[in-house]
């Protein structure tokens, strides 16, 4: 058993010192992490704080004891990366990659530095949008590779984050003019596959096609499936060739909920329009818009915020601060309670509880489960536009100035 176990650690490691991309280790905004804060301001349980110059709403992503994130200056004329030592906060490197001569249009509630990077031992993946994507030898700081001629028209900003699956990096392009996806040799940078939208959009208007949503790999009935929101459609795609499985039509427009699944169906946000939020039978194939989708609501569904998925109880915070419990199978609230503020960040179930955090500052602390209750509000200087990462014992947390190491100290 003993040599059993040791096998095991040696193929999976402790994910709880890792939080490589958006969502976590498995994409779902959960942590193994423990002895985690319940009260924290800025003079309680901060193990560090680390002030960052720019805009980015970028997330915190974490590889042993190094922390990264994307940056950019507010007018995004400058992208960069920075990793932060996750035992000090001591800025290890400040790496510029790219100059922009004339950067896009973005609203004022984004940033050019908006996708969260993934990462993997030994290297990090940076990316920009159509701006720039960038690979970074984690240790040294060197620029392994970079594309800057993978393009669309974002029109809003980019949002959509990288993931890593197998020896790819996939990237999501949904923009005004072009909407498609595409995957890179993660070592190279070379262009494996590109797939192009096969959604029926109905409408010519650039502005009701794109998307800022980041796609979740599942394994269904032994096979990969990457499931990859979109505006008016969802669609599965093989990972490993862009080929399509299935797809769904359902109106409105993705604004950055990653697909979580619940019960053996995917759970899909619109977000603006559309069902808002539905749970799609992954078994399908070809167009399942009438076959395979189990349930829809759109009763206070969040716009930005990815619900979280706890013990097959669904729960999610709209953008006014609406939290809700629903059951997965059903669709149908189960507990509702109004929170203060603004959120744009998601949900992240560490410990038992649910932490959440506002454009204000607040950070709240839940008891999970069906009798779920509010167990704490705290609060930072400045509010939260990223979500945060939980490992060992720390919550990495990044608001709209600074990066915390959230820790309790005796």
């Amino acid at each position: 058993m003993e040599k059993m176990l040791l096998l095991m650690l040696s193929i999976f490691p402790a994910q709880d010192t890792n939080w490589p991309g958006y969502r976590g280790p498995n994409g779902d905004g959960h942590s193994i992490a423990t002895n985690l804060p319940l009260q924290w301001s800025e003079q309680k349980n901060v193990r560090w704080k680390t002030a960052i110059v720019g805009k980015a709403w970028a997330s915190p992503v974490v590889w042993g004891d190094q922390v990264w994130l994307s940056n950019a200056t507010e007018k995004g004329d400058k992208l960069s990366a920075i990793a932060l030592s996750l035992s000090t906060g001591k800025i290890i490197h400040d790496i510029p990659l790219f100059t922009i001569e004339k950067p896009m249009f973005n609203l004022p509630t984004n940033s050019y530095a908006s996708p969260t990077p993934v990462i993997e031992e030994g290297r990090v993946y940076i990316h920009f949008g159509s701006a720039g994507t960038a690979c970074i030898d984690t240790k040294s700081g060197k620029t392994l590779w970079t594309r800057q001629d993978i393009l669309c028209d974002h029109y809003r900003g980019p949002a959509s984050s990288p993931i890593i699956f197998e020896n790819l990096l996939i990237l999501t392009f949904d923009g005004a003019d072009v909407q498609y996806l595409t995957a890179l040799d993660k070592i190279s940078g070379k262009t494996v596959w590109r797939t192009d939208r096969s959604i029926t959009y109905g409408t010519n208007n650039g502005d009701n096609k794109k998307a800022f949503s980041t796609p979740a790999v599942f394994k269904i009935d032994g096979k990969y499936q990457m499931v990859s929101p979109a505006a008016v459609g969802t669609v599965a795609y093989d990972p490993s060739t862009g080929a399509e499985l299935w797809k769904v039509h359902h109106g409105g427009m993705n604004a950055s909920c990653r697909p979580v699944m619940a019960n053996g169906k995917i759970l899909v946000t619109t977000g603006d329009g559309g069902w808002k939020l539905f749970a799609v039978r992954p078994d399908g194939k070809g167009d399942v818009s009438t076959t395979h989708v189990s349930w829809k609501t759109i009763k206070s569904v969040p716009s930005y915020s990815t619900p979280l998925v706890v013990k097959n109880q669904v729960f999610m915070v709209s953008k006014d601060g609406i939290f809700t419990e629903l059951d997965s199978e059903t669709g149908e609230v189960v507990k509702q309670e109004r929170l203060a503020g603004a959120f744009w960040t998601s949900p992240m179930y560490a410990d038992g509880r649910i932490y959440l955090f506002n454009e204000q500052g607040s950070g709240y602390v839940i008891q999970a489960g069906k009798d779920w209750k509010l167990l704490e509000t705290n609060k930072l200087e400045n509010g939260c536009m990223a979500s945060p990462a939980a490992v060992g014992k720390n919550i990495i947390v990044r608001t709209k100035t600074h990066v915390y190491s959230l820790e309790i100290k005796n």
